[in-house]
């Protein structure tokens, strides 16, 4: 049904090109268009960091990514598509103390893996996806949301050796081969060149090209990355533990209505009988519990302060509440209500299946709202529902609109030279929607000086059990999420019957 909503909301916004937004909304496009890139990005995802694994120990020659693969046939693959994948998951993450950690897991299965020689440019991408893929070239990346569920060294190792698998199997390559890369490619570029939403769709589209692979090529990537895992000295076993953790993660943001399509699992289908597989491989090293370094207080160490959830640039969900310190705006949706922080829109769904749409628009300064809500860009438009309103003294117009099974209220705000638009959609002839939109309109205002300056972001912080701590106690200091003890048990592998022993290391989510 969330589904169903979502698209109806596209049924009466049919999108307007953003332009000269500031970042968080600009580049906002139609939920049809997310519908579509979720559907596409069916595919298998990675590792990377600008910082070379070789990095890792100071050099007095230190090896240049780009020369090192100069005699790379396949370089210039993985070269065409890295903007891409930095434009769609927000850029690269900068942190020197997280990139080193990421570099030194890196380096120690560079040297036990199929090859030897291939050089690998590792990206963390500033995204709270939990993902990571390969692209042909040694091009790997991961996501600052996988490396925040991670516990250890040895579970970020069996991601990368998984994905470093895909890369010296040429795995990128035969895909490739398959559906024709190079025509696709080109539609690509002058795609991007000639329209944002088909750039986006374009972008999908190559990245399922490149990093899409069948069951066999997945069971072999497992299988060699459990073999890299054991020969770099890792705990062999961290490949069916961090499955197992990314399988829960998928269930708890089920529970909260979020979308997954961007997430590991979609790109990496999951079983009970693949997490059993890669077991299977890891007991040729030994029994669990008894062979290899899991890594767990310098990985910990690594990821202490590391970004959680939305990017300042994108906005805050705190709660039924989304802040925007760099717009300068905020709204609170009604009690019950799931806020989904998306980089395309915001989206907000309810009970009695209500759904919100908000984004913003640029370059309108010549338009009055009532003639900017008839411009034609709302489809089944009632006219004669327009009119002027004010809202927090900021000049707004509302309408009516409905399509197929679904009534809708239209509201625009103008604050500067930003235009901000909410769509309501309720099932046809439901009464709430006034009520409803109402609430959500009239929440709008712009965000004091005060309340910008104490906006904060999330983060992870690691912090050490006391004697007297309990889950009840430590999950206590968890913020951004109303399911505190679930979150904390979930960013520690923990059960519900783990101890909590003092001197223990923990992951909470704290500003």
């Amino acid at each position: 049904m969330r589904n169903e909503m979502s698209k109806a909301l596209f049924l009466f916004a049919e999108g307007i090109r953003v332009r000269h937004l500031p970042a968080g909304l600009a580049g906002r496009v139609p939920l049809f268009v997310v519908l579509s890139l979720s559907i596409a990005l069916s595919s298998c995802q990675s590792i990377v960091d600008d910082t070379n694994a070789s990095a890792i120990g100071p050099s007095s020659n230190p090896q240049v990514f780009s020369e090192a693969q100069k005699n790379d046939p396949n370089a210039s693959m993985g070269a065409r598509e890295h903007p891409r994948i930095l434009a769609t998951y927000g850029g690269e993450y900068t942190d020197e103390k997280t990139e080193k950690l990421v570099a030194r897991i890196a380096g120690s299965l560079t040297a036990v893996s199929e090859n030897p020689k291939q050089s690998y440019r590792i990206t963390i991408l500033n995204s709270p996806a939990i993902n990571a893929f390969a692209l042909p070239g040694g091009y790997l990346y991961v996501t600052r949301g996988l490396l925040a569920l991670a516990n250890d060294a040895s579970e970020v190792a069996a991601v990368l050796a998984h994905e470093m698998a895909h890369v010296t199997a040429n795995h990128g390559i035969l895909r490739q081969q398959k559906e024709e890369a190079e025509q696709i490619a080109s539609q690509v570029v002058s795609e991007v060149l000639q329209n944002d939403m088909a750039g986006q769709q374009a972008i999908a589209r190559g990245k399922l090209r490149l990093a899409a692979f069948s069951r066999n090529q997945e069971l072999q990537a497992d299988e060699i990355g459990v073999r890299m895992l054991g020969e770099a000295g890792y705990d062999p076993y961290a490949a069916a533990r961090f499955l197992t953790s990314m399988e829960n993660y998928g269930r708890f943001t089920a529970v909260n209505g979020e979308d997954q399509s961007l997430d590991f699992l979609s790109s990496h289908p999951s079983a009970p009988q693949r997490v059993e597989l890669a077991r299977q491989h890891a007991r040729r090293f030994g029994q669990e519990g008894t062979v290899g370094d899991k890594g767990r207080d310098y990985y910990l160490a690594g990821i202490d302060g590391l970004l959680f959830g939305d990017s300042p640039k994108e906005g805050y969900v705190r709660g039924t509440t989304f802040l925007h310190a760099n717009l300068g705006i905020r709204f609170d949706v009604p009690d019950g209500f799931q806020i989904d922080n998306k980089a395309e829109a915001v989206l907000a769904t309810g009970p009695g299946d209500i759904a919100v749409r908000f984004d913003g628009v640029s370059g309108q300064q010549q338009i009055s709202l009532t003639d900017y809500i008839a411009s034609g860009w709302v489809t089944g438009l009632d006219k004669s529902s327009i009119r002027a309103i004010k809202v927090n003294g900021m000049d707004a117009a509302t309408a009516r609109a409905s399509a197929q099974k679904w009534d809708f209220d239209v509201t625009v705000i103008r604050s500067g030279t930003q235009i901000y638009r909410f769509l309501t959609a309720v099932p046809k002839g439901d009464p709430k929607l006034e009520e409803v939109a109402g609430e959500i309109r009239d929440s709008f205002r712009r965000m004091t000086p005060s309340e910008i300056a104490s906006l904060k972001p999330l983060r992870v912080r690691v912090i050490t059990a006391g004697p007297k701590d309990t889950v009840d106690t430590l999950s206590a200091r968890m913020m951004g999420t109303d399911r505190k003890a679930d979150l904390f048990r979930l960013l520690n592998a923990m059960t519900a019957f783990s101890p909590v022993r003092p001197g223990d290391k923990f992951k909470i989510i704290s500003e």
